[in-house]
């Protein structure tokens, strides 16, 4: 799988909010009231990147996950990466709820 030109990366991305290049990978960053809660969110996500053989990059600070993808044999940002991001968004909608008696999120049941 060949990386994506700067052109094809900029026009996926307009279909991700939030999401950013950095270098040769894609970044998102995604807050959590608490640990727990983001600890589960990365154990669907990595249920999912395993079933793609797709694996990101992932930072845990705490409350705060930090996702970077890209393709590393491939030596850039591929398909295979929005793939995954568009899954991992799906996900995050998925999983979480505003709850206005709590700042934050909380997961769905």
């Amino acid at each position: 799988m060949r990386p994506l030109s700067d052109i094809e990366i900029q026009r996926a991305l307009g279909g991700l909010a939030g999401w950013s290049r950095k270098g040769d990978t894609l970044q998102r960053t995604y807050q959590f009231a608490t640990f727990p809660d983001g600890i589960a969110f990365l154990h669907r996500v990595a249920e999912v990147a395993e079933a793609q053989a797709h694996h990101p990059d992932v930072d845990v600070r705490y409350t705060k996950l930090v996702f970077h993808l890209s393709t590393h044999d491939a030596g850039g940002v591929t398909e295979k990466d929005f793939v995954l991001a568009h899954a991992v968004e799906a996900l995050y909608e998925g999983f979480t709820d505003v709850d206005p008696t709590r700042d934050g999120f909380i997961p769905r049941a």
